[in-house]
């Protein structure tokens, strides 16, 4: 299907503002011009407190005063290297008030200062702190969901395999999973979506810039994990965009997990571009994907 109008009228908006490509740019100037378009969130919530998770800083957001909500560990997108609690502030609201559960949001570190394995160690820790810690924030461990979108979702789909903890559910959100770059969608959706193929290219040579792990390594690419690890995973929602270079990858990715035993719903949104569940207010899909992702969750974690 084509492009959806809202989505026309956002990308022509925002190529009208003229942001050199992220790959002719410094990451400082790239996080700078993102930062300078946040917006706050203007959905209010019960209760956020900012935490510090064994070393990570996390924040945590409640929907309500009980004592027996499940807990979703949610990382941000950003290509490892953008992003941070504010980003998506207004993502991680609106997933604990549609869910009636409570949301951790973590504030890894971001390459290439700190490039891989940071981002994911610091995931590791907070999921295994919101574990240890789930009856001090009012939660269950018993229903601790795990969940990111872009290259928040390569970590949740990562920390799933590797399941530091036990969990009962991952949601992933357009993610990364195969960064050798070699799926069709790559070339098909290589330019005039937000997502570009040569912006990946610069997010995961920055990512593995420390030299270690490489885009067949498990630990990076979620999609070269053995199938024993895989099929080990919790239950899953997938969310994909047609108009996404990420898109095959996602899709495949939703496939194996649902061919090795694994309870698997994967959504496409036609019509969309990676990024768009993070711009609910700006397409109507946006704010469907993320009442979808809620919705899941709350079945997921139990009401």
């Amino acid at each position: 299907m084509p492009l959806h109008p809202q989505a026309v009228s956002l990308l022509e908006l925002m190529a009208a503002i003229g942001d050199p490509p992220l790959e002719e740019s410094t990451v400082e100037a790239a996080r700078s011009s993102r930062k300078a378009r946040q917006r706050p969130s203007t959905e209010a919530i019960h209760h956020t407190r900012d935490l510090d998770a064994d070393g990570v800083p996390v924040r945590l957001y409640r929907p309500n005063d009980r004592n027996d909500l499940g807990l979703l560990v949610y990382l941000h997108g950003g290509g490892w290297v953008i992003g941070d609690l504010e980003s998506h502030d207004n993502v991680c609201r609106a997933l604990a008030n549609g869910s009636g559960h409570a949301v951790l949001s973590v504030d890894y570190r971001l390459a290439p200062e700190h490039p891989f394995p940071g981002a994911l160690e610091d995931a590791l820790t907070a999921t295994r702190w919101a574990y240890a810690h789930a009856n001090e924030l009012g939660c269950r461990a018993e229903r601790l969901a795990i969940g990111g979108d872009s290259a928040g979702g390569n970590l949740a789909a990562v920390v799933a395999q590797l399941a530091p903890v036990p969990l009962v559910y991952q949601l992933l959100v357009y993610p990364v999973t195969d960064c050798t770059r070699s799926h069709a969608s790559y070339d098909a959706n290589a330019t005039g979506y937000f997502l570009t193929s040569n912006s990946m290219g610069w997010f995961i040579d920055h990512y593995l810039s420390g030299g270690h792990g490489s885009p067949t390594d498990p630990r990076v690419s979620p999609h070269f994990a053995a199938d024993h690890a895989v099929a080990a995973t919790p239950p899953a929602l997938m969310i994909t965009a047609e108009f996404d270079p990420l898109r095959d990858e996602g899709d495949a990715y939703a496939a194996r997990l649902a061919a090795l035993g694994v309870p698997t719903s994967h959504v496409r949104f036609g019509g969309m571009f990676h990024g768009f569940f993070s711009l609910a207010e700006f397409v109507d899909d946006g704010r469907a994907a993320i009442a979808l992702a809620a919705a899941a969750l709350g079945a997921a974690l139990g009401r």
